[in-house]
């Protein structure tokens, strides 16, 4: 499972990062965790940020933030498609 943080590195984007990487842990789910800082990359998926983007699909973008429950629920969701 790819898992994509987009955001320039402001403290939202910081905060979302670290409730994904908990949720991972949380979740027992072997996943590559990747912050995207290129604003050209980030805009191909959205002008919102920040951005979670799992397995190539945009899943939150903007505030507030999603919660670690809701982006353990993402992280399911995307993991049993997948």
């Amino acid at each position: 499972m790819e898992i994509k943080v987009l955001g320039p590195g402001c403290p939202n984007c910081r905060m979302l990062e670290e409730i994904v990487k908990k949720a991972i842990i949380e979740l027992g789910i072997d996943a590559k965790v990747e912050k995207v800082t290129n604003i050209i990359e980030i805009m191909k998926y959205t002008m919102s940020t920040p951005g979670l983007v799992i397995n190539g699909k945009l899943k939150h973008s903007g505030k507030p933030l999603p919660s670690l429950e809701k982006v353990k629920e993402l992280i399911q969701q995307e993991n049993i498609k997948g």
